[in-house]
């Protein structure tokens, strides 16, 4: 029966019965390189897309130069609208924070324990769906990207209801939720290298609402709006995919 179980097709993950539970996976890892420092973090990622086109990230973030560890399960539909997200922080080693994130038609909700803020339910109604959740993987950011759309003729767009799961940088607090707008610019289509190798991509740069914060130059690929690179100057760090492997 264990080896029916893990049985695989040749597009996706086969249950006992035959029945394809996924069409296709990638998974890899991205190095955090601080300027000067050199590798400071790194962040292990896997994605599933199911049939019905569900995309699910499990992400480990790891933060050596502060002590971080963030684990995330998020799912967006199709058509790149986030349905959940789960966010739990660690520090030291020390718990910090875990929340749970569910959209809907309206809005957003949030179950959460923090050691700052103790049990938190939140609910916020945007009157439509949320377009996207940044719950501070860079696999998310990426997925970010997907929110421009490439049908309008306009290179930079406003994204809303955009969401977090926590206002820092670094994403260390909460997690709760916050609400705001994401502006997105498109640069075009560059062939870049990593550690992972040699890539066809989409460079787009992140802009924040602080006209002084640094936009986040990112660099994805394919329909799955992989994550590939990222240069923030206002960390002054590069983040580029380390390894990568697609089944």
């Amino acid at each position: 029966m264990a080896a029916a179980l893990n049985r695989r097709g040749d597009s996706g993950l086969m249950t006992a019965g035959g029945h394809q539970m996924h069409t296709r996976s990638a998974r890899g890892r991205i190095d955090y390189i601080r300027d000067g420092k050199g590798v400071s973090g790194r962040e292990f990622f896997s994605v599933t897309v199911s049939q019905s086109g569900d995309r699910t990230l499990r992400a480990q973030c790891e933060m050596d130069d502060i002590g971080l560890l963030r684990d995330v399960i998020q799912t967006v539909s199709k058509d790149w609208f986030p349905r959940d997200s789960y966010v739990r922080l660690a520090q030291h080693g020390k718990f910090m924070g875990v929340g749970w994130f569910r959209c809907d038609a309206t809005g957003i909700a949030c179950e959460a324990f923090t050691l700052a803020e103790g049990r938190v339910t939140q609910r916020v109604e945007t009157g439509r769906p949320v377009r996207i959740i940044a719950s501070h993987p860079l696999m998310t950011d990426g997925w970010q990207c997907a929110a421009f759309d490439h049908a309008r003729s306009d290179r930079i767009q406003t994204v809303e209801p955009w969401a977090n799961t926590s206002p820092r940088p670094d994403g260390g607090s909460g997690p709760m939720i916050g609400i705001g707008t994401k502006v997105i610019e498109y640069v075009g289509e560059e062939r870049i290298t990593v550690p992972a190798g040699t890539f066809s991509t989409r460079h787009y740069r992140l802009i924040a609402s602080n006209p002084a914060t640094p936009p986040l130059e990112t660099w994805v690929m394919g329909d799955d709006s992989q994550f590939v690179k990222m240069r923030w100057d206002l960390l002054r760090s590069d983040y580029v995919l380390a390894e990568y492997q697609t089944s």
